[in-house]
């Protein structure tokens, strides 16, 4: 398998398989670059991972836009519910960060939200509108006026150097999305297991095969990461 193998993959539109750490989750991340979603894949997400379908979201982009986190949405309101303030995501088991968690949402053109052709459409269409070639403000506007929040697509937000400080899989597939020259924005969902925990790795790699689907360590992701940035400081 060679890298530039699996960044065709991200170009053409198909699925991969991200695997974090052994001293992290210990999960494996179905994604695909999120302009690509359709149907069929958040079908196939929902279907063979089974996880938490998720679109990220590079923080710059998320500040610009005025995108923010969800635990400073509860923080700023902790006066008034208080118990947001005690739920804060301080203890993280696998993270010294605060949680990625962006606010959710749904395309205005769905119904329920849920189905897979809705997904698929919030997905594709909010990294069509975030990445239009268009100044910030007209972008914000294209967003009140295409999605309603909350909904069903979890947003989440990147840390600020990615790669630096949290090695997430809203990091490893984001760096993916940059590194392939598509729309910086990750498609993911977490792989589960039939035994009530996440699927392990072996077991991932089997699927993979049988699949005609790649798959990729975290370790893999950074170091090409690496060097991606000597050619590309501004990140």
């Amino acid at each position: 398998m060679a890298f530039e193998d699996i960044l065709e993959d991200v170009r053409k539109g198909k699925p991969i398989l991200v695997y974090d750490f052994d001293d992290r989750e210990r999960e494996c991340d179905m994604t695909v670059a999120t302009q690509f979603v359709t149907p069929e894949i958040i079908q196939k997400m929902r279907k063979d991972a089974g996880g938490l379908i998720c679109v990220t979201t590079p923080l710059a982009k998320a500040r610009e836009l005025g995108l923010p986190f969800m635990s400073d949405v509860y923080w700023d309101d902790c006066e008034k519910y208080p118990l947001l303030k005690a739920m804060a995501p301080t203890d993280i088991p696998y993270d010294n960060t605060k949680s990625s968690f962006g606010i959710t949402i749904n395309h205005r053109k769905t119904y329920t939200g849920i189905t897979d052709k809705d997904r698929a459409l919030t997905a594709s269409e909010y990294a069509k509108v975030i990445f239009a070639d268009k100044p910030a403000e007209e972008i914000k506007k294209d967003l009140g006026t295409n999605f309603r929040a909350p909904g069903h697509i979890h947003l989440l937000n990147t840390s600020e150097k990615i790669l630096e400080t949290r090695f997430g899989h809203t990091e490893l597939c984001t760096a993916l999305m940059y590194m392939a020259g598509v729309m910086p924005s990750a498609t993911i969902c977490e792989m589960m297991g039939d035994d009530f925990g996440s699927r392990p790795k072996a077991s991932v790699a089997e699927y993979a095969k049988e699949h005609g689907m790649q798959i990729i360590d975290g370790d893999e992701v950074i170091a090409e990461w690496k060097k991606f940035k000597e050619t590309h400081p501004e990140f």
